[in-house]
């Protein structure tokens, strides 16, 4: 019997490739879309068996809030990872955040589809040697709390380093562009960019976040002159 899934990626198309292989091998997909951001909104109201979630960045803060939300709210649904391996700390949060498993983005369909039924009975879907790496993770962090600035440094490139830099000094995004010699829509497009990465929802959120973990201390100046 076919599962009753909904399909989420950060990626249209990618979603859309994976919901049409599974169709074919007899699963009811009840929605395609992304980003995953908007997953638990998808999951609330279409009540599917399982919840597919496909990202290329487990590490980045906040991406498995979704889940957390598809846990309270839908408890009875199940949420299988598709993810970047190795990523053991990605992992880890995927779990912490409620998944039933975790399936390597390089996985063949066939992984894919039987990673979903056993989710579905309520089994752990997950290799056992990416299980061990995450239980290893969460028992014995690679990293100290005083690295995360260094960490969320590096998700950012040297322009949204820059970015970020404007942002925590109250720039708007005008002064953003005239200061980086960028258009408007440019600038906004970086700090967009910059609040995703970070896993937050404002500007604000953002600056609190760099000046927590230190991470504009570690920053070197962009190119622009970030640091005036």
């Amino acid at each position: 019997m076919g599962v009753r899934l909904v399909v989420v990626d950060d990626h249209r198309l990618h979603a859309e490739a994976l919901a049409s292989a599974l169709k074919l091998r007899g699963h009811r997909v009840l929605a395609a879309a992304a980003p995953v951001a908007g997953a638990a909104e998808l999951v609330v109201g279409r009540a599917p068996e399982v919840c597919l979630l496909g990202t290329a960045a487990p590490d980045v803060p906040g991406v498995f809030d979704p889940v957390v939300r598809i846990r309270r709210e839908r408890p009875q649904v199940a949420v299988v990872v598709l993810g970047p391996v190795p990523s053991p700390r990605g992992i880890a949060a995927a779990f912490a955040a409620g998944a039933s498993g975790y399936v390597r983005h390089d996985e063949r369909i066939e992984g894919v589809e039987r990673a979903l039924v056993k989710a579905r009975a309520g089994e752990s879907a997950v290799a056992p040697q990416l299980l061990q790496g995450a239980f290893a993770e969460l028992l014995h962090p690679s990293e100290q709390p005083d690295d995360e600035g260094q960490r969320l440094l590096r998700l950012l490139t040297r322009r949204e380093v820059e970015v970020l830099v404007r942002v925590a000094e109250g720039e708007d995004t005008r002064l953003i562009a005239v200061g980086m010699g960028i258009a408007p829509s440019t600038a906004r497009t970086h700090v967009q960019r910059v609040l995703m990465k970070l896993g937050v929802g404002s500007r604000l959120e953002a600056a609190a976040l760099a000046a927590r973990t230190g991470l504009l201390d570690r920053a070197a100046p962009g190119p622009g002159g970030a640091s005036r």
